[in-house]
């Protein structure tokens, strides 16, 4: 009667243990999939809109002409070497590629679809071509990224140029370039506080005059103070100015 007693406690010892075994390895695979489902990240949901951006210039200009608008007898520079910031001594192609590298990202988490007009320095592509890129994209809206400069230094801030309705090329779409550049400045001016020097008209400009979507060009701020060059080359600075764009293309579309 002992022996056969104490085979029985030996025997339901090992079946507690299994049980209990069984119990932590469960509780294991259930927190490592807690654990997982946390970590994933949720994929971005579309809003249903496409942005083309155009880091203007690029690593070596071409002095080439073409029409600055369609059927135009004038004609300019296919495309310009750019500014050169006073105190960083970056290149205007360098900056504007910077800042629309970090300004897709920024998009795309906001469930945009983004089009880049050029990926790398290294091309030669001229505005009449940047603006039938951005059209034939599907791309709802075209933003133009571009460096300002001055004789003076002391001059500062950034501005928004868009056609005119008189504009013998693209004046149909004056009312709706004039207000995604009001919202575009505005925002980028509020987030970076750079002193906003307003919405200018311009119809001499070849990669707005072939453009068949809403566009404006954006001058971020003048290469030529170094101060804002400082500030346009600083990692963070960026931050709020690809933020303040993409702040003020969510308040075009209304989101």
């Amino acid at each position: 009667m002992m022996w056969k007693q104490r085979s029985y406690s030996i025997s339901g010892m090992k079946k507690m243990f299994v049980i209990l075994l069984s119990v932590i390895l469960l509780s294991v695979s259930i927190g490592s999939q807690a654990v997982h489902s946390e970590a994933a990240p949720s994929a971005v949901q579309s809003n249903g809109k496409k942005v083309a951006i155009d880091a203007g210039h690029q690593a070596r200009g071409n002095s080439s002409t073409e029409p600055v608008g369609p059927g135009s007898s004038t004609r300019k520079a296919k495309i310009a070497g750019g500014a050169t910031g006073v105190s960083s001594r970056v290149p205007e192609y360098k900056l504007t590629l910077s800042i629309a590298k970090k300004l897709k990202k920024e998009l795309t988490k906001r469930g945009y679809e983004v089009y880049m007009v050029r990926s790398s320095h290294d091309v030669n592509i001229s505005n009449k071509q940047r603006a039938q890129r951005a059209n034939k994209s599907g791309a709802d809206i075209y933003i133009r990224l571009h460096g300002d400069s001055s004789t003076s230094s002391s001059v500062r801030g950034a501005s928004g140029l868009y056609p005119s309705s008189s504009n013998p090329y693209v004046g149909k779409l004056s009312k709706s370039s004039k207000r995604l550049t009001k919202k575009v400045l505005s925002a980028y001016c509020k987030k970076t506080g750079f002193r906003n020097r307003g919405c200018i008209v311009r119809n001499d400009l070849t990669g707005t005059n072939w453009s068949k979507i809403p566009v404006t060009l954006i001058e971020m701020g003048f290469m030529s103070n170094p101060t804002e060059d400082r500030n346009m080359q600083n990692s963070k600075f960026q931050q709020k100015m690809t933020k303040g764009i993409a702040n003020g293309i969510d308040q075009y579309f209304g989101f």
